[in-house]
């Protein structure tokens, strides 16, 4: 299937993920296109990432992933950097407590675009899904649903938080797609938000893949200068990587 392009007529997005740096595989690339766009975008994730550094207590991992995140969202454009409280890494359990702080930021940041990942089992490749991941992408498919019916949640009335129904635009990151952006001018900005988790990517094992090569793999178009290897030294260091990067997300208009 041909992929539509990604719209471009909306002002806002806010970015849901479960984890510091699940944005930074590949989305955070669309982020450094719409930031230069002047489009304005928000990240919330729903844990600091604290059980993700074997090597590391989960009380100090939680500070380091958080200023990790921040500081690879400072390379693609963005400021606004929100951390729910109260729900713990590789253990969130779908239902109303997470969806209710889920409509609370979308009521405060009033997006026009909500992007998050998927909630499939399998990732577009054939990789297993991780459970946070599931849960928040499917946690917030209905908290864009209650954000904007004054009816639910009815306490965040009393936070002074008024219903929103803006949301134009719901997408999923991961797996299956049907909108695509080119992101070949912000690709190297994506490699630094990736690389900006340090103390994350030196705890990897050895043979996971560099920041670069990952985010090529996953955004890496196989359509380039060279007809016969799809590839181009678009470096110019002799190197052969794709000519042209891509993001995906299947993406649903409201």
């Amino acid at each position: 299937m041909e992929l539509l392009p990604f719209p471009t007529d909306w002002r806002s997005a806010l970015v849901v993920v479960a984890h510091p740096d699940d944005i930074e595989y590949g989305t955070a690339a669309a982020v450094a296109a719409w930031t230069a766009a002047g489009k304005e975008v928000t990240y919330l994730l729903v844990t600091r990432g604290e059980a993700g550094i074997d090597t590391m207590p989960p009380e100090e991992a939680a500070e380091v992933r958080e200023q990790e995140e921040r500081a690879g969202a400072r390379e693609v454009g963005v400021d606004d950097v929100r951390f729910l409280e109260g729900f713990a890494d590789g253990v969130l359990v779908g239902g109303l407590e997470l969806r209710r702080a889920l409509a609370r930021e979308i009521r405060r940041v009033r997006p026009d675009v909500v992007i998050t990942q998927t909630y499939a089992d399998r990732f577009a490749g054939g990789a297993l899904n991780q459970a946070d991941h599931r849960v928040v992408g499917r946690e917030v498919l209905d908290a864009v649903a209650a954000a904007g019916n004054r009816w639910i949640f009815r306490d965040l009335l009393h936070e002074g938080l008024d219903p929103w129904s803006g949301v134009r635009w719901l997408g999923w990151v991961g797996a299956d797609a049907t909108h695509a952006l080119d992101v070949t001018d912000h690709f190297e900005a994506a490699v630094r938000s990736l690389e900006a988790h340090r103390e994350y990517n030196a705890a990897l094992p050895d043979d996971f893949p560099a920041p670069r090569e990952l985010l090529t793999m996953i955004l890496g178009v196989d359509h380039g200068d060279d007809a016969a290897t799809g590839t181009a030294d678009v470096a110019g260091d002799g190197a052969d990587r794709p000519a042209r990067y891509r993001w995906t997300v299947d993406l649903v208009e409201r």
